[in-house]
């Protein structure tokens, strides 16, 4: 079985797959650079008993992570607990089977490529990748399934935290689809801007895209508030949550 890992700055997202590429257990632990590969260990071992699974069942991993500091605890834990060396998307050697056509992509995030690698087979091209994580990143794949580049912005529980560090009187506040843009007290009003503030930035910028590309660009869209988001957003064709982790079976494949 294959162990798939999305390290990203929130969440640690882990994966079970079978030689049938079905999932047999999916685990989301909160990230942190200090966290050790034991740590990780005992959570993972609780979790994978629970869906009986034990670690001599997974024989590969892979590793996508946006967090340098977790790689070493990350690798530790495939090698001492699964008894495995890990592939890792970035590193010297790893077929990701696109193009990346950026000025620098060393620096595109693992989690970008994989979406786009994901997105692509999935679903093929030009389209957009709009992933709702700790920033909010639209991705560009072309035709071809070429990786263009793309847009970040802060992620959407970013700026409610933004908003109340740095306003003394603005309180913490759910995240959720209001039925009227103007509120009538502070809270109300809070959640109206941030969700009808990202209504308007996709639309925004999906717009703006596909008139500097020239094309009419399917959107795709992932990370845990896609749902929240694609039904009020028309633009948006569909949300797929499990991209990252499709992706990164995909490229276990192409390396395999």
């Amino acid at each position: 079985m294959l162990l798939a890992i999305d390290s990203g700055n929130t969440n640690t997202v882990f994966a079970v797959f079978d030689a049938a590429d079905k999932v047999r257990g999916e685990w989301r632990l909160s990230a942190g650079p200090n966290r050790t590969a034991d740590e990780f260990a005992v959570s993972l071992k609780q979790l994978m008993a629970e869906a009986r699974l034990q670690p001599k069942d997974v024989t590969a991993a892979i590793i996508a992570t946006v967090v340098p500091a977790t790689l070493f605890a990350l690798k530790t834990l495939c090698r001492n607990t699964f008894g495995c060396e890990p592939r890792v998307i970035g590193e010297p050697g790893l077929d990701l089977g696109l193009k990346v056509l950026v000025d620098r992509p060393e620096e595109v995030g693992a989690d970008r490529l994989v979406n786009a690698v994901s997105a692509f087979e999935r679903y093929g091209g030009p389209l957009i990748v709009v992933d709702f994580g700790t920033a909010t990143t639209f991705d560009i794949i072309d035709a071809k399934g070429s990786y263009l580049g793309g847009v970040i912005a802060p992620g959407v529980n970013l700026s409610l935290e933004a908003l109340h560090m740095a306003a003394a009187k603005l309180p913490r506040v759910d995240i959720k689809k209001t039925d009227r843009v103007t509120g009538k007290d502070t809270v109300a009003a809070m959640q109206s801007g941030i969700y009808w503030g990202y209504v308007s930035l996709i639309e925004g910028l999906v717009a703006r895209l596909r008139a500097e590309h020239g094309a009419e660009m399917d959107v795709v869209a992932t990370g845990g508030l896609a749902p929240l988001f694609a039904d009020a957003v028309d633009c948006i064709k569909l949300s797929d949550p499990e991209l990252t982790l499709r992706g990164l079976l995909l490229v276990h494949r192409r390396n395999k």
